[in-house]
Formats: structure tokens, sequence, C-alpha cells
């Protein structure tokens, strides 16, 4: 289990595409989450190997894009959301969601093969005692993926757009007062100032795995090392990808 096969698909064209998509995740949230969907199941796959018959876990599954992407893949899928007006959201099939907490999941320790959380540790205060839930119910071998937005970068303030850098509370403010309603992420509620160096101190001391690679998720591999650099890493990053193996 490696990130060297994610690293080969890491391409510049992969990562305009992708920005290109983020264009779209207000006005058409369709598009924006399905494509998100297939890279990251493809992203998945790269670092734990084939799909087929793997029970994957994710943590925080939203509307349920991606049950699709990992199901083609051959997975049994299984979602846990906290929020039932964001499970119906899109209308879609839910037959493998589960409504539960990512700091309490409802799974016996050691029950998935993989559990991967992608976009919601910025969501919530507790990030950590997640990622130990996380850690928890996957099996001795299995693979956990934690993908998040960090706070410091372009994209920390979401749809309040770079008025972060002003404080969260002020650009919501001004999110408000421009929109006519507050953001979706309200700062210190549903949003939070999550960073590289909290995440990757978490990994690299919880007892029951190994941190195997971390990498910016969006970003051509050859910009990888910036996750190497303290400081830099927060603004240029974008996003960071943990990957861990179960003791």
């Amino acid at each position: 289990m490696t990130a060297s096969s994610f690293a080969r698909r890491a391409t510049l064209a992969r990562s305009v595409r992708l920005f290109r998509e983020f264009r779209y995740e207000q006005p058409d949230p369709d598009r924006f989450y399905s494509a998100l969907a297939q890279d990251t199941a493809q992203m998945v796959s790269d670092v734990h190997g084939p799909m087929a018959g793997t029970s994957v876990l994710d943590v925080g599954g939203g509307p349920g894009f991606f049950a699709d992407a990992f199901t083609a893949r051959g997975a049994q899928y299984l979602s846990v959301e906290p929020d039932a007006g964001e499970m119906h959201a899109a209308g879609l099939d839910h037959r493998t969601a589960v409504r539960a907490q990512g700091q309490q999941l409802p799974f016996a320790t050691g029950s998935v093969d993989v559990c991967y959380s992608s976009n919601v540790a910025e969501h919530t205060d507790r990030p950590w005692e997640m990622a130990d839930e996380m850690v928890r119910v996957t099996r001795p071998g299995g693979t956990i993926v934690l993908s998040y937005t960090l706070w410091w970068g372009p994209f920390g303030g979401h749809e309040m757009g770079l008025t972060h850098y002003a404080g969260g509370h002020r650009a919501a403010r001004w999110y408000t007062e421009k929109h006519g309603r507050p953001p979706k992420n309200l700062f210190g509620e549903s949003l939070f100032p999550i960073t590289a160096a909290a995440g990757l101190r978490w990994a690299r001391t919880t007892p029951d795995a190994t941190l195997r690679a971390a990498f910016p998720r969006y970003l051509p591999r050859w910009a990888w090392p910036v996750v190497r650099v303290p400081g830099l890493r927060e603004v240029a990053a974008t996003n960071l990808v943990m990957v861990l193996r179960r003791h």
C-alpha cells in the first residue's frame, strides 16, 4: 500500500480538470460531486489495491454520490452521515447509508477493509476523535484514508472564497450581506480551522496505525514536496490526504 500508483495519475491535466469542476459545486452539485466521487474512488483504489470484494466505509458520505463510484469497482460500500438533510439533498437511494456521528461509529472494531473520509474533518470540532474511530473500525492490515481541506489554503473558506483570510466570522457576515442568506458552512459551527500540522501530528502518533503517505490531493505530483515544508503546506497544499495502515 503506497501512493505510487496514484502519483502516476496526479498529472497537471488532472489538477486542471478538477479545479474547473470546483466552479460547479454551488450551481450544479450533481456534476461536481459525481466527478469528485470518481476521482476519489480511483485514489482509494490506487493506495489500497483492487476494490473487488473490499468493504469500504465512507465517513461523511453526504447525499450518496460516492456510492456508485465505489460499487462500480466491485466494493461493498457503506456510508455514515450525521445530517439527515444532507443525506437526502440529492434524492439518491440510501440503502447503504447509516445515520451516525463520525466520532461514534456504530461498527465493530476491525470490521471494514477500508475506512475513508473526504472533506469532512474540517466540518467537525473533534476531527481527531473521528480519525481515531476510523482507525478502530478498520481491520488489521486495512487502509485508512483521511482527506480534508486546509483552513489556510485558498479553499479553506469554502463558498466564502478567500474572505476567510479576514476571519471566519467576518467572512460569514460578508457572505450574508452579499447574498442575502448565510453561507452553508458557518465558522465555529460547521466549519473549523483545521491544519496540516495537526493532522500529521495525529497520524504520526496514533498507536494503532502507521502513516504510509501524505500528499496534497489536487496538486500534480511535482508539487507534492510542499507537504514536507511547514508553513508553506498550510497555504499551498489546499487539501491534505493521509494514508495509514492499521496495525
